[in-house]
């Protein structure tokens, strides 16, 4: 029986260890130049305890399978030396009204043959995860972006990293 003179609970929180179907379907490698825009924050503490940023689009991020996230990073990247000495980063984002943060565990993956792109590879298992959202408000956005330029050649980019991000995982057994 519940107690109607109660306040409604404002902040929802679902704790997950599996992706939730949206957020697979945004880091599912598909449909990228649909998905432009989405920015995901990778937080990562260095040796010296500074907290370290690194912003993600879709082209940098591939789930292949509810547990798992491969990622790329640019090797001068900060965060990129704080994963790979850690082994742990946070990735926080907005999808689908909610606001999400998980908690990963990174390894690195190998690259693939004639990826000649210098990117770091790293493979990345959720620990803990949880999303958040408020019945009084919704989520739209995050940190967004528009590609400028020629967003062509950014997204032939993203398209090569995400297969070679496949063809890793894939040879992880992922």
């Amino acid at each position: 029986m519940s107690d109607s003179s109660a306040p409604a609970r404002p902040l929802e929180q679902n704790v997950f260890d599996e992706w939730p179907d949206t957020v697979r379907a945004l880091f599912d490698g598909s449909s990228l130049a649909r998905k432009t825009g989405f920015t995901a924050s990778l937080l990562s503490v260095d040796t010296n305890g500074h907290v370290r940023t690194s912003l993600l689009g879709v082209g940098e991020l591939y789930a292949p399978d509810s547990r798992t996230l491969c990622i790329a990073l640019w090797p001068q990247a900060r965060a990129a030396r704080a994963v790979a000495q850690s082994g742990r980063a946070a990735l926080s984002f907005v999808c689908d009204a909610a606001f999400y943060q998980v908690q990963l565990l990174f390894t690195p993956l190998a690259g693939v043959a004639g990826d000649d792109s210098g990117l770091v590879y790293l493979i990345g298992s959720i620990d803990t995860a949880e999303a958040q959202s408020v019945r009084y408000a919704r989520l739209t956005s995050g940190i967004t972006f528009e590609l400028e330029g020629q967003g062509s050649v950014v997204l032939d980019r993203w398209e090569r990293q995400v297969e070679h991000l496949k063809q890793a995982a894939a040879a992880a057994g992922r």
